[in-house]
């Protein structure tokens, strides 16, 4: 079953059947409290017997320091589960995923990144 968040600046949606995790849009929240929705979905995705996640960010226009940190963390989780690949494909076109998706790499070296045009 696909779940989904959606609000009039940003749409999450998870796909169980391709193991996707898609953002579009743009994410301002305002810390943690505003972001547990977003990690709770992310949290479940990270519990699920997975052998490959895919966070698809190409749409997302924007994403704060909170943002990052709430991806880094779901890094991190994904990476203690050593048998679970993780992808992130972002878009060269958006100024701030070549500098910050970079980063995700360091956090978990075997995380596959695409940078598509």
């Amino acid at each position: 079953m696909i779940r989904e968040i959606k609000t009039e600046d940003y749409r999450i949606c998870y796909d169980p059947a391709t193991a996707t995790v898609s953002f579009v849009g743009s994410l301002r929240l305002s810390g943690p409290a505003e972001y547990a929705p977003i990690t709770e979905l992310l949290s479940e995705v990270a519990q699920g017997e997975l052998t490959k996640i895919t966070l698809n960010l190409q749409q997302l226009e924007f994403l704060n320091s909170s943002g990052i940190n709430m991806l880094s963390k779901f890094i991190i989780e994904v990476r203690k589960k050593a048998r679970v690949q993780m992808a992130v494909q972002g878009s060269q076109r958006i100024a701030w995923q070549g500098k910050s998706l970079k980063n995700f790499q360091r956090l978990m070296p075997s995380l596959q990144l695409e940078l598509l045009v």
